[in-house]
């Protein structure tokens, strides 16, 4: 029987800050929300370090509107195949003029994924296999079996209400029309119904009378590109429990007191 090699992935960690003050660095006296320490670390230190001890992931590239800043934290020092890159304001335009040339993939995540581990990246991997765009995601039983007191978005389909887990994988250059179009709603990503309907009636009419499951709204999305889309279930309900809020944070220290 002939094993097949996977090559490593690329990765590129989104690490800017959005517009605006961050109600989550009032106070503390750090600039930028990926530096701001958990658990005694920076969390850009954390996400970094289970990307680095995932051996199904290459170079690591750090996307922030001030790259250098995050290049002198000491947490990331002697880490190998790190590069920073400067981005702009965009999340969607930032990652676009970051992606490889072609269609080779590349796995993006965020800097205040925070509880991502080298398990978690190789599961998602796994099951993002074949796809142009997939998308990790938990689904609400998982998550509020070991964490009710956890409050996330949700998005509403038949067989069950799912939240966004910080990890994707996308084939290049390829998708770079859906990555235009995000950028003309990004601003709405906290509100479900808004990005369902965004891609058109039908979808919405879909999700709002449960007529079919997340995984076929999703393909059916990414038709509209002509793009292979699918998300990938995360079985660890830790994989959807980013830093967003004061009570998120509390949640990921006591999570990783526990590690």
């Amino acid at each position: 029987m002939t094993t097949r090699i996977v090559a490593p992935i690329p990765a590129i960690v989104m690490a800017g800050s959005r517009p605006g003050p961050d109600p989550l660095l009032s106070g503390t006296g750090v600039s930028t929300k990926a530096l701001l320490p958990i658990a005694g670390q920076a969390m850009l230190v954390h996400v970094v370090r289970a990307l680095r001890a995932c051996p199904r992931v290459g170079a690591v590239t750090i996307l922030a509107q001030n790259s250098a800043e995050l290049a002198a934290e000491p947490g990331l020092a002697g880490l190998p195949d790190l590069h920073f890159a400067d981005s702009g304001q965009g999340i969607s335009s930032s990652l676009a003029a970051a992606l490889p040339p072609g269609d080779a993939p590349v796995l993006v995540t965020t800097a205040d994924n925070v509880l991502l581990t080298p398990a978690m990246i190789a599961e998602f991997l796994s099951g993002a296999e074949g796809s142009d765009v997939a998308v990790a995601m938990v689904e609400r039983d998982i998550l509020l079996a070991r964490y009710p007191e956890s409050k996330r978005t949700w998005l509403k389909f038949r067989g069950g209400w799912w939240s966004g887990a910080n990890m994707f994988r996308l084939r290049g250059r390829r998708v770079l029309p859906l990555l235009d179009f995000w950028g003309r709603i990004e601003r709405d990503r906290k509100k479900g119904l808004k990005i369902i309907a965004a891609f058109g009636p039908w979808l919405l009419i879909g999700a709002l009378l449960r007529l079919f499951t997340i995984q076929q709204g999703v393909a059916r999305a990414g038709l509209r590109f002509g793009l292979n889309a699918t998300v990938v279930p995360m079985s660890d309900p830790e994989a959807c429990i980013d830093a967003d809020k004061p009570a998120d944070i509390e949640l990921i220290e006591k999570i990783m007191a526990r590690r």
